[in-house]
């Protein structure tokens, strides 16, 4: 009895050494702003900018990125039909040269994604699907989709907006789309809470139905013509669910085609924060699933997206649309364990006495914990640009302070990559690690994992770096590299 409880403390004790041997994992952390083009928000600062300011914001912006620790960025690239890149569909955006159409020698998108990816930031390509115009804008271009078919397009309020209903307008979404994936290095493909628009409202304060009578009444021929070519009848659709239904059909087709042409990119969207209201805990406000026909929680629940951000642009103390309560119900309906990361309403800073950057904090934290994935994205990105309410200081120190990569997605069904071959010199002045990359699937980061006389830490390199030196001082006792793809997947410690 006394040499198996011998044995059974020896093998105790050996196994607390090989663990105190081995790091513990990486922090796991999406964190990313939205970099809006759209009446310039965000990029360009304005209208027909010379080429050469126009790598300088973008480069700014990816530096402060860097600075503080984030992954990923989510860039705008169709505000309204147009484009804020190379395309031979749209026409180039009237925010980036000032007329639409007019054409310039330089490509945001490809230059964002190059120069975000040197720092180990994804970047993921963000569209509306339907907007058509913005009353900020002053130009139309004769290829714009307003002018060559028109019949597809219908003005409601200030704006203009493709109509849902045509078939022909989710084939051309889904081009416009697909295109970017197939040329473009994008790690993502991203739509905000435009579906049908927002209410509008005439001079009485009634609500203006959107405009798509013709697609309605088309659909109610179509039927009919099916029901008496089968000699059968079908109950058509509301009008309401018909709606919810052409929107579900672009979202599912637009799913399916990235994971046909690249698996790795990474697919979401950022409804309106409020799916649906729920009395009984307090949730109330606009119904995104009857006024914007946005079933947001049934393409989180069939895993048509890989991630979901709710535009959750309310402070904990707000009555009706409390963030926590907000993040819980949606952490509830994620069935299929995808990401929920929640939109935060960094912009907002100031605006009440409860606002401030204390409460984007905490709204970071809440993310963390017993969910299923960590991360928020910030909206948008001129706010931390401006530092507003002292956001960066507050990030840096609380949140933020060490670096991260991103959950990982298993549906997906990616293979991790292998790890790489590692060496170590030392002198009396560094200990230096390097590293060849193996295997045929590529690293994004590079995670290197130090145990010094103070334990151990890790450290988030993009994969175009192969080395790092660490000071004598430290007295390194043991560093381990492991390889991180872009979806998160890390290799086994070499």
């Amino acid at each position: 009895m006394k040499r198996i409880l011998l044995a059974s403390v020896l093998f105790c004790l050996i196994a607390a050494f090989s663990n105190a041997q081995e790091p513990p994992a990486a922090e796991r952390d999406f964190r990313a702003a939205w970099i809006a083009t759209v009446d310039n928000v965000d990029f360009p600062s304005k209208k027909a900018l010379s080429i050469e300011d126009q790598k300088k914001e973008l480069i700014r912006d990816l530096d402060i990125a860097k600075e503080l620790k984030m992954n990923a960025v989510i860039f705008q690239v169709r505000p309204m039909c147009d484009a804020v890149y190379r395309s031979n569909i749209e026409p180039w955006s009237e925010f980036l040269t000032g007329e639409m159409g007019k054409g310039q020698d330089f490509d945001p998108l490809e230059f964002i994604v190059a120069e975000a990816h040197k720092r180990g930031i994804l970047v993921h390509a963000w569209f509306n699907p339907y907007r058509a115009y913005h009353p900020a804008a002053k130009t139309v271009s004769e290829n714009h989709i307003s002018k060559r078919r028109p019949e597809l397009v219908k003005k409601y309020g200030k704006y203009l907006w493709l109509d849902p209903g045509e078939k022909e307008v989710q084939d051309y979404s889904l081009s416009v789309v697909l295109d970017v994936v197939k040329r473009y290095d994008i790690d993502g493909v991203h739509f905000d809470d435009y579906f049908y628009p927002y209410p509008e409202q005439d001079a009485e304060k009634k609500k203006i139905d959107f405009p798509d009578d013709a697609s309605w009444n088309k659909y109610l021929i179509k039927n009919e013509m099916r029901d008496a070519y089968k000699g059968a009848h079908t109950t058509p659709l509301s009008r309401e669910d018909w709606r919810r239904k052409n929107v579900d059909d672009f979202i599912a087709a637009v799913g399916r085609g990235i994971k046909e042409i690249k698996p790795d990119v990474m697919y979401g969207i950022s409804p309106f924060g409020i799916w649906q209201p729920v009395p009984e805990k307090n949730i109330r406000g606009l119904n995104a699933y009857t006024e914007l026909y946005a079933d947001a929680r049934k393409w989180l629940q069939e895993g048509t997206v890989d991630y979901i951000v709710p535009q959750l642009y309310w402070e904990t103390a707000r009555n009706g649309q409390s963030y926590p309560v907000l993040l819980d119900w949606w952490d509830a309906q994620n069935t299929q364990k995808r990401h929920v990361w929640p939109g935060l309403a960094t912009y907002k800073i100031g605006s009440t006495p409860t606002y401030t950057a204390g409460e984007i904090v905490d709204e970071i934290k809440r993310t963390r914990g017993p969910r299923t994935s960590a991360g928020a994205v910030h909206f948008s990105f001129k706010w931390l640009r401006s530092d507003l309410g002292g956001i960066r200081d507050a990030l840096r120190k609380n949140v933020y302070q060490k670096d991260a990569v991103i959950p990982a997605s298993p549906w997906k069904g990616a293979k991790r990559p292998e790890a790489p071959g590692v060496k170590i010199e030392r002198n009396k002045n560094y200990v230096r690690a390097s590293w060849v990359e193996r295997g045929p699937r590529k690293a994004f980061w590079f995670v290197v994992y130090a145990k010094d006389k103070d334990g151990w830490t890790w450290s988030v390199l993009p994969a175009a770096e192969k080395g790092i030196s660490l000071t004598a001082d430290r007295k390194i006792e043991k560093i381990v590299v492991t390889s991180v793809d872009r979806l998160g997947n890390e290799s086994a410690s070499r």
